[in-house]
């Protein structure tokens, strides 16, 4: 059995429209999800490209991988339950901080090297419209690369909330469980931090102030743009 199809049947039994049926369900996707490699998903020329970038005596790295300077999403499968699809991300292009409201995500870094900063958000009873601006702590600050294990991020823990920089051409492979819908308030939003006093002392208490940003709701710029892209690995046997 292709991988690829090994990782759509464990997901196809442990995700539902309400997400993971449990912790362990999560860990099986996760230990398949880790076995993928380029190969696996059609871009092993792509991973082989980006090995030979990083290389310090490499000649041209602009003769060495022609890529397209936009961000791309190779999407692979999806249903009410879970959504399978691959972010392609060219060298210091950055995923600004986005949220996966009430969603289960399992990423696994393909090829490359990427700068992620996550954070959760802070829970507090505060009166005023928070709706906009909410405090969140620090989970995540550092680069990954390949070859590492693949990230959880839960509805309320691990990182929920995080932007992704890339330092080399990378790819990630997303599984998202339940995927985005608007219908359902699953839409997808950005935010950047913001500066904020906290008079009412109330966050003192729970974390020191280094450990938390406000975080405030935007749009992202025009210029920020994700193009579809065409799927080339094995397919599906649905």
């Amino acid at each position: 059995m292709a991988a690829i199809q090994k990782l759509y049947e464990v997901c196809k039994v442990s995700l539902f429209e309400k997400g993971p049926s449990s912790p362990e369900a999560v860990e099986n996707v996760r230990t398949v999800l880790d076995m993928i490699t380029p190969s696996d998903v059609g871009l092993e020329c792509e991973a082989q490209a980006v090995r030979v970038w990083r290389r310090p005596r490499a000649l041209s790295r602009k003769t060495v991988l022609h890529s397209s300077p936009a961000i791309r999403y190779r999407h692979i499968y999806e249903c009410k339950s879970f959504s399978i699809g691959i972010f392609c991300i060219p060298a210091s292009s950055i995923i600004p901080l986005h949220n996966h409201p009430g969603m289960t995500v399992l990423s696994k870094l393909l090829y490359g090297k990427v700068h992620v900063k996550a954070y959760d958000w802070i829970d507090i009873d505060e009166p005023g419209n928070l709706t906009k601006v909410r405090p969140a702590k620090v989970v995540r600050d550092g680069e990954i690369s390949v070859p590492c294990a693949a990230m959880v991020l839960r509805p309320t823990d691990g990182g929920n909330v995080h932007a992704l920089k890339a330092i080399t051409p990378c790819a990630i492979l997303d599984i998202l469980s339940p995927p985005y819908s608007s219908k359902d308030g699953r839409h997808c939003s950005y935010f950047r931090r913001r500066q904020k006093s906290d008079p009412s002392g109330i966050l003192w208490d729970r974390t020191r102030e280094s450990e938390f940003v406000w975080l405030e709701e935007y749009q992202p710029r025009d210029n920020f743009v994700i193009r579809r892209d065409l799927y080339t690995g094995p397919t599906l046997d649905l």
